[in-house]
């Protein structure tokens, strides 16, 4: 028979601990319609007794997530869907989400209010709940099947029959169902990131931080994302128009423009990583002077806008700034990349490196008292004007469906445009025959050669086309920040879009996909934007949080389906040997 229990896990002890769990997570949820603190002085105002409010809210939906991550593990009928994938460690991951928040939420209060004597019993009820929780869950077996052939005794019948059964193959849906889950799950997606981005207080949103990461990797342990991918690759074309139509929504969730430019910095800080990834992911070059590309789009915008301060007294249309700004990006691309594309490894990337350091000071140089007076040197070009394609003017608020959009919520839809232009050429582009030549170049540059592939066109082509792809999002940076300075476009700093931080949106969100970089650039982005107070350790954080991530899952957050199992091709081998030992076992136990 196949079971899921692990071998070492005393049978009688699996249902105790799940129903100790279950009371856990309980109490813990109770425990959130409870007052926390005597004082409003802490933000969310947890004073009040059957209203959860700030971090209340939080616990009480990874108290209820737990819950019902439990639940299914009693075979309950109608809850077996949510664990698919297996039923105990999306438990164990959601309980030590709690316990995070619940531990964050107290040392947030003790050293706001000072000292733990502002607590009220509430508060220590849910941490007791969500303390029992976890270690209940430690009991509980790991997600894995084992072959035994051995007959059970009638104890052991009478045990399994308590546990939850294997989960077997999902029932097929409606096709108007299953076009419904996607829709719901984009409109739950869309809420999610919504609820983080209108965050008001720092305290609330590292709470959302731990109870979100812990949630979405207990999803990904239960099977249900790989359920919901199975479902998007069914229907790709409504999964494209939900995900696109959750975007644009957006705006529309804001009553004024205060998150709304955090939405336009994340989604220029996407497209432009989005760019990179084609470079990097894609062809395999590490490209370290990639913001000036960016740069080199807002300037040229910035200098054709028609603004006083520029040099030249012209004003192009919207389209036109946009092609001017993308072609200059491109005749940057070709120039700097003919002479540098046939280095490789380190010395690629320090010539990159460079070159975005020279773009740098040449722009800061260029004054009229260093160089020609063209860029207003460290003074950039400021009062670039809105703008205005077809008689819509971004600068000012419109109203459509009944909404009011405001000046930045007309750049957040432009802005959205732009980065699905640049999502369609790299998914067409990754699956053409240039693209297929990129990947050879990035895994064996030689054994491509050797095929007959060559080498510096094909690398040329990646990035002449990433540069144009940068180039077109500065073109609408430089008005959404109506000034450009040299400041802007640096290797590393705090402030991002730069080089370092698209680098590393692209790595953490996973090299060569289409959502892990604009994973990667909504968390580097919204982090910094959300906790100005860490500002001086950002590039520490950071910097822990890439060392981390290449221990423990070097291929990212969303890794395509090479790079997992060329990276965890030891843990695939080691997984064989264990169930080939366990298969062994059982089948010595049977023979004997």
């Amino acid at each position: 028979m196949t079971t899921q229990t692990n071998p070492t896990t005393p049978l009688l002890a699996i249902p105790a601990a799940r129903a100790i769990t279950t009371a856990g997570a309980a109490l813990t949820l109770a425990s959130t319609f409870l007052a926390w603190t005597w004082t409003a002085e802490f933000p969310g105002d947890l004073t009040v007794t059957g209203y959860p409010g700030g971090l209340q809210v939080l616990t009480l939906v990874g108290a209820a997530l737990t819950l019902l991550f439990t639940l299914s593990g009693y075979g309950i009928k109608g809850l077996g869907w949510l664990t698919p994938g297996g039923t105990n460690s999306p438990v164990r991951l959601a309980a030590l989400g709690v316990l995070g928040t619940m531990g964050f939420t107290f040392a947030a209060i003790a050293i706001k209010l000072g000292g733990i004597v502002n607590l009220e019993p509430g508060a220590w009820i849910g941490l007791v709940g969500a303390l029992i929780t976890v270690a209940a869950s430690l009991g509980l077996p790991h997600d894995q099947n084992i072959t035994d052939t051995t007959t059970p005794t009638p104890l052991e019948r009478f045990l399994n029959s308590l546990r939850a059964p294997a989960p077997g193959r999902p029932k097929e849906l409606p096709s108007w169902a299953e076009i419904l889950i996607i829709v719901a799950a984009f409109g739950i997606g869309l809420y999610v990131i919504t609820y983080g981005i209108d965050t008001e207080y720092p305290e609330l949103f590292v709470g959302y931080l731990i109870i979100s990461g812990f949630a979405v990797t207990a999803l990904f342990k239960a099977g249900l994302m790989a359920r919901l991918s199975a479902l998007t690759t069914k229907y790709r074309t409504i999964a494209v128009a939900a995900a696109f139509v959750a975007a644009a929504a957006f705006p529309f969730t804001q009553t004024t423009d205060q998150f709304t430019l955090i939405a336009v910095n994340i989604l220029i800080f996407a497209t432009v990583a989005l760019g990179l990834n084609i470079v990097v992911g894609l062809a395999g070059l590490l490209d370290l002077g990639y913001v000036a590309f960016l740069g080199v789009g807002a300037y040229t915008a910035a200098l054709v806008s028609g603004t006083t301060a520029s040099a030249f007294d012209v004003q192009f249309p919207f389209w036109a700034s946009v092609l001017t700004g993308a072609a200059v990006s491109l005749i940057f691309g070709v120039v700097i990349g003919a002479p540098t594309l046939r280095l490789r490894g380190d010395y690629l990337a320090i010539v990159t490196l460079g070159f975005g350091e020279i773009f740098r000071i040449a722009v800061g140089n260029l004054d009229g008292v260093s160089g020609p007076q063209i860029t207003n040197g460290p003074n950039g070009v400021p009062n670039i004007p809105d703008l205005n394609f077809l008689g819509y003017d971004f600068g000012e608020s419109h109203t459509v469906l009944g909404f009011e959009l405001g000046s930045y919520a007309n750049y957040y839809l432009l802005m959205l445009l732009a980065m699905i232009l640049v999502v369609l050429v790299f998914s067409r582009a990754g699956s053409s025959r240039i693209g297929r030549a990129w990947v050879a170049i990035r895994e064996d540059e030689t054994a491509a050669t050797a095929m007959g592939i060559n080498g510096f066109r094909v690398k040329l082509i990646a990035f002449a086309l990433g540069a144009t792809l940068a180039g077109i999002a500065g073109t609408v940076q430089a008005h959404v920040q109506s000034t450009v300075v040299p400041e802007m476009y640096v290797f590393a700093g705090p402030v991002p879009p730069n080089s370092a931080f698209l680098l590393a949106a692209v790595i953490l969100g996973g090299m060569g996909t289409i959502s892990g970089p604009l994973i990667g650039a909504t968390l580097l982005y919204m982090i910094p934007a959300k906790l100005q107070f860490l500002q001086d350790y950002q590039l520490l954080g950071f910097g822990l949080a890439l060392i981390l991530l290449m221990r423990f899952r070097p291929e990212g957050l969303i890794a395509n389906r090479r790079a997992k199992l060329e990276y965890h091709e030891t843990d695939q081998l080691d997984a064989a040997d264990k169930t080939l030992a366990g298969t062994t076992s059982g089948t010595t136990k049977a023979g004997a």
